[in-house]
């Protein structure tokens, strides 16, 4: 496990990366970039869109946007990849020691990221913590798709031990160098919390705002889901059975 606490910033590098995956949300993403560069007018930032080969104008609008925000960096993927890779191209990408994600929606709040910055760097924060991941405490979204998510987090928390009771909010903060050990595959950004823990690092979690999506269409169902999680969660189960932390690493 590298060591979380480095400090970065003095090499030049911003202090956030705000990543965010997009696939056909034209409609929302300058709204969203608009309300990144607001939350984080008084931080060192940049924020990474990765437009996931979307079919609508999202690619063109995200470029135009560029001569509006500084900040602003856009990747493209040349085929769809899904929200994991996106966040992985992202991250990759990213400068900043300190990652923060969103979904592009618009249902995550940019105003809660100084929040989460700020428990993630307070004083007395454990050495090990990695992550601090948003609880969307009051959840906009149809019964339908609370109950499905309400179920399938329970059976993962029972199932992981992660204690996350809302794996689902894409509004998390984690550190750039612990996200890039941690083993990649589809839909890694639900088991984030899980795989922290694998790697021995610590993880915490905050109440967030959560909103009604304005524009566009969810690209999940709670079919969609139950298809690929059965197979994920063995997958992560076993992924914790084989591993093996050495206690830290000293060279002699």
């Amino acid at each position: 496990m590298t060591d979380p606490s480095i400090d970065m910033t003095a090499h030049g590098l911003p202090d956030i990366s705000v990543v965010v995956p997009a696939y056909n949300e034209a409609e929302n993403v300058e709204n969203l970039a608009d309300e990144i560069a607001a939350a984080l007018s008084e931080f060192s930032y940049e924020m990474i869109f990765i437009d996931d080969a979307s079919t609508d104008m999202t690619k063109l609008v995200l470029s135009d946007m560029k001569s509006r925000f500084p900040f602003l960096r856009v990747l493209s993927h040349r085929q769809n990849s899904g929200q994991s890779r996106g966040v992985r191209s992202g991250v990759r990408a990213a400068k900043a020691p300190i990652i923060a994600t969103l979904d592009s929606d618009g249902q995550n709040d940019p105003a809660d990221i100084p929040k989460l910055y700020a428990q993630m760097t307070r004083a007395n924060a454990p050495k090990s913590l990695a992550m601090v991941g948003g609880r969307r405490a009051k959840r906009i979204d149809s019964a339908a798709k609370k109950i499905g998510s309400r179920f399938g987090n329970g059976i993962r928390k029972r199932l992981l031990k992660d204690d996350a009771d809302d794996t689902g909010c894409g509004l998390k903060l984690f550190r750039r160098e612990a996200f890039l050990e941690l083993p990649y595959f589809d839909h890694i950004h639900r088991y984030i919390p899980a795989l922290m823990l694998r790697e021995g690092y610590t993880i915490e979690f905050a109440d967030v705002n959560h909103r009604a999506r304005e524009f566009g269409n969810s690209k999940y169902t709670n079919f969609g889901r139950l298809k690929v999680s059965i197979a994920d969660l063995r997958g992560v189960m076993w992924l914790r059975r084989r591993m093996k932390l050495p206690g830290g690493v000293d060279e002699v």
